[in-house]
């Protein structure tokens, strides 16, 4: 089987040498957002990201890459980044930075890569692998979020593309994904409602489900909205609504702030309420504010925090890696692509951030591919790496403010509506999406 599996990628790998091999290079300017030059800056340069750190025989993305000019290359790519990577194709063709026809092929080398290549299991992925080959790497379990990131960015580009071999591909790849394995452990526990993270050859499944609140929306509403093996409506209402409190405010989870980024990047929570009554997006504009005040609080034991310069979240930090929460363990460490995907819930708070972070630190955090994925001036530390998901938040984050482009898209898919009817969403009145229903809470609590 795995000489089989060698020589299916010997073919693909000399295939692809003559299918397509695509070079553009990102213009150096374009349309201006909403006449802020560095909302643009951001969302050109994470493009770039996605374009140079992607294989073009493969459509596999880099996990990571350096953000100086010159860095060498990282041949560890993730599903998620790659995910992003495709979710970024349509905003580069809205902008002009890639032509239609070359980022249309690009979708389409992926997903073929994907579907004739890739090993899955059950339609699922493995998170981290070579971007070259698509082995797997570290190993990496099978991952449902990440798997999940890569098909919402493949959808994404269906309903860009409709009607082509891309929509066809994409479709292909989600219907393919065995919702029932990934819930029930294989078969092994066929009274469960819970998804699993994941699952390796090693050890079989992983211990641990997406049980509590936090980026699991977006996976769940997939689930809900196969045509395959759909989750049962059950599923959704199974997870924890986990209150924190600080300062007065009370949102679900705290934490990282990536937590509240995630999924509302790609659907549109305004104004709505799920079948339980909970409101989403109030929930994650209050996480934002919790968090800023967490730094506020703590600005005297690091030099980092101030009015405008927060951002707690999971990512890089002097000693490695690691999920930083508010309330709760923090460093001093602070997440520039946090705090401007936050954009999406607290606007003015978004842009002072973007812009004074800049101004304060300037080159020490700002390359290549736009901000750093995180800095600590206590440490008087400054990434010299970006991270794809980082990047492809807050990205996504600033089109979806300034265009709605990503939400539209994927809210047209309609298995994705089918979806969001099954979770129970509805309006909760009037038409101001900024002010609407401050309070989170349900109605009735259930």
């Amino acid at each position: 089987m795995q000489r089989k599996n060698i020589l299916v990628l010997l073919f693909w790998l000399a295939y692809s040498q003559v299918l397509i091999t695509m070079q553009a290079s990102i213009p150096a300017s374009g349309a201006t957002l909403a006449g802020d030059p560095l909302d643009t800056e951001v969302e050109r340069r994470a493009v770039r990201f996605f374009w140079e750190q992607s294989d073009p025989k493969t459509g596999l993305t880099s996990d990571r890459a350096g953000n100086k000019e010159g860095s060498a290359p990282n041949v560890v790519a993730s599903v998620a980044s790659t995910g992003y990577a495709l979710a970024s194709l349509p905003i580069a063709v809205k902008h002009g930075w890639i032509a239609n026809d070359i980022a249309f092929d690009r979708a389409l080398v992926t997903l073929r890569f994907f579907l004739d290549v890739m090993f899955h299991e059950h339609g699922w992925f493995y998170h981290f692998v070579d971007r070259h080959t698509g082995l797997r790497v570290w190993k990496s379990e099978i991952s449902s979020i990440d798997t999940a990131l890569l098909i919402n960015g493949a959808l994404l580009c269906a309903q860009r593309w409709p009607g082509t071999e891309v929509d066809r591909l994409a479709n292909t790849l989600y219907d393919r994904m065995d919702w029932n394995w990934m819930l029930t452990n294989g078969g092994s526990h066929p009274e469960k409602l819970l998804l699993c993270m994941g699952w390796n050859p090693e050890n079989g499944f992983l211990k641990n489900d997406w049980d509590h609140y936090c980026e699991l929306m977006t996976l769940y509403l997939l689930g809900l909205g196969s045509r395959t093996t759909p989750l049962p409506t059950a599923s959704w209402t199974a997870w924890k609504r986990n209150e924190v409190s600080y300062g007065g405010r009370t949102t679900l989870a705290g934490g990282p702030i990536f937590l509240h980024e995630m999924a509302q990047a790609l659907y549109d929570f305004r104004g709505q309420r799920d079948m339980m009554g909970w409101n989403y997006w109030n929930v994650s504009r209050e996480a934002v504010q919790i968090n800023r005040q967490y730094c506020l609080d703590n600005a005297s034991h690091h030099k980092t925090y101030a009015s405008d310069i927060w951002g707690i979240n999971a990512g890089d930090f002097p000693d490695g890696y690691k999920a930083f929460s508010a309330p709760g363990d923090e460093d001093g460490t602070v997440s520039p692509t946090g705090a401007i995907a936050a954009i999406l819930f607290e606007p003015e708070l978004a842009h002072r951030a973007e812009h004074t972070m800049l101004a304060r630190y300037g080159n020490k955090i700002w390359g290549r591919y736009g901000f750093g994925d995180a800095f600590n001036v206590d440490r008087n530390w400054y990434d010299t790496d970006v991270i794809g998901i980082d990047l492809g938040m807050a990205l996504l984050a600033l089109e979806d403010v300034h265009s709605r482009l990503p939400w539209k898209l994927l809210a047209r898919h309609p298995r994705l509506a089918i979806a969001w009817k099954r979770a129970g969403f509805h309006r909760s009145g009037g038409s101001n999406l900024q002010n609407l229903n401050q309070t989170f809470r349900p109605h009735h609590r259930q």
